[in-house]
């Protein structure tokens, strides 16, 4: 019997509290909207910005990615932060990190003041996608784990897609002066809102269950775990998690844990995943798409109004990936997205190429969106929530989510730098950064292949031995796996 998407995300299963999961998750998702909203709040303002602060093409680009650099400070002590102090104190800092940047940067008098604020919520994205993800899937039963990842991305693309309406709504009956003075205020300051709710919403969602079994405190993890499914798999589970840290790593030792054979590879897969992700140019048409839609679509209103429908594509991909991850795995969506987003950048970069005027580059920017949200977008998230063992998860995402900043700062710096190089542009109309994202694509679709193991119902105590399967790795590289699945990280028999 077939089942609509509301059967699949919201149905009570004979083991779980489905609804009770969803609603703690959707909280988490909360900093994911402020994920979304933040950096992508920046690509209504950046034509402002230029004209305001009379920024050069290289200025341009620092007033885009300097918040990146702020991610990738965040998710590098994202780890720490959730291990020494835990996963929802943490997440409450990145709230009040994300409100001072929102208030700050739309005050800005100045240029500096303005990266000093964008930088400030850059930490606070950093650290909220880092641990966002690691909470839920810290949460969530195995065999609904992809199902309520899926939520963060989908929150994210829901606050980048919130962020175009606002942005656009501001600027449909403005003038240019108006714009250029004060629009780009309101366009930032509108952040302040969600920000707020996630601030209040925090107090209603648990702790994870597996961060108070790395402090000792069973009891309240056995609270959780029942109040997620009933007490005899919550005891089960708590007997996995307390197995999986037997011999418990402590600070100075943690080093030693990352550096083993095992534990290196999974990071490199997982930090490769993640800047894989950035190499296939998504942020760069968030960030930069009134500016790439410009040239084709007439006006700034007519861009701004087209960005919408990326927003759009990007969720409508996500709401289709979280109806299927879970029975489909992960592995065919990788295959089905890598294809579509092809597609779409060769049709979208074509159009540019040809200064084809009316939707052709729409058309190819919603093709590409839809099925990055479907596949690449959240993927990349859910993969590197799931594949570190709980010994070193927290380091494994910073380790992971910091690559992925770092790329995102590299290819939105150079970006502009590209398309509005004057004799690329001669030559090219823009086109030559698609083209480029599609060859990337095209290499991380072989990566995957090659590389990342199908982990789909899999309990994150099981993982590892799954992604330390020998086909999975060079054969110069490959590390022992003891017939337990545990790697040769320090304490593990």
């Amino acid at each position: 019997m077939k089942r609509s998407l509301k059967d699949i995300m919201f149905v009570q299963s004979d083991k779980h509290d489905v609804g009770y999961v969803l609603r703690i998750c959707a909280i988490a998702a909360l900093g994911g909207i402020l994920f979304g909203y933040d950096t992508a709040v920046i690509s209504g303002a950046v034509g402002s910005l230029q004209s305001y602060f009379h920024l050069s093409p290289a200025e341009i680009g620092w007033a885009v990615s300097n918040v990146l650099l702020g991610c990738i400070l965040g998710a590098a002590v994202s780890g720490w932060l959730a291990d020494r102090f835990g996963r929802r104190p943490t997440l409450a800092v990145s709230a009040v990190l994300f409100t001072a940047s929102a208030i700050g940067a739309a005050l800005a008098t100045g240029f500096a003041w303005f990266v000093v604020y964008r930088f400030i919520g850059g930490v606070a994205v950093g650290v909220a996608s880092s641990v966002s993800p690691m909470y839920m899937s810290e949460v969530s039963p195995k065999d609904m784990r992809g199902r309520a990842l899926y939520m963060e991305s989908f929150a994210i693309v829901g606050g980048q897609l919130a962020v175009f309406i606002v942005n656009y709504l501001i600027a449909r009956s403005a003038t240019e002066e108006w714009l250029t003075n004060v629009g780009w205020r309101w366009m930032l300051g509108s952040e302040v809102i969600p920000c707020i709710v996630f601030c209040a919403a925090i107090f209603f969602m648990p702790e994870s269950p597996r961060w108070h079994v790395l402090r000792g405190r069973d009891d309240d993890a056995m609270q959780t775990l029942t109040r997620i499914s009933n007490e005899q798999h919550a005891r089960s589970v708590l007997t996995e998690i307390k197995d999986s840290l037997e011999h418990k790593i402590e600070t100075s030792d943690l080093g030693r844990a990352v550096a083993s054979k095992g534990a290196r590879w999974i990071i490199f897969v997982g930090a490769s995943v993640a800047m894989l992700q950035q190499l296939t140019g998504v942020n760069s048409m968030m960030y930069y798409a009134p500016l790439v839609l410009g040239s084709v679509s007439g006006s700034v209103q007519n861009a701004l109004f087209q960005t919408i429908w990326i927003g759009v594509a990007s969720v409508s991909g996500a709401v289709l990936g979280s109806w299927v991850i879970d029975h489909k795995g992960r592995l065919p969506l990788f295959r089905f997205g890598s294809i579509g987003m092809i597609i779409g950048l060769l049709v979208a970069s074509w159009a540019l190429y040809t200064q084809t005027q009316g939707y052709s580059a729409l058309a190819g920017m919603l093709v590409y969106m839809l099925l990055f949200g479907l596949s690449w977008g959240p993927l990349t998230w859910v993969l590197i929530a799931e594949i570190f063992p709980n010994r070193i998860r927290g380091v494994g995402m910073s380790i992971a989510v910091s690559a992925n900043w770092v790329m995102n700062f590299i290819v939105s710096q150079l970006f502009p730098m590209i398309a509005q190089n004057q004799r690329l542009d001669s030559l090219f109309h823009g086109a030559l950064p698609m083209w480029l994202f599609a060859l990337f694509t095209l290499f991380s679709w072989w990566f995957v292949e090659r590389y990342v193991p199908e982990t789909k119902g899999i309990a994150l105590e099981k993982i590892e031995s799954v992604m330390l399967a020998p086909k999975r790795q060079p054969k110069a590289s490959t590390a022992t796996v003891p017939k337990d699945g545990l790697t040769d990280i320090p304490g593990q028999k």
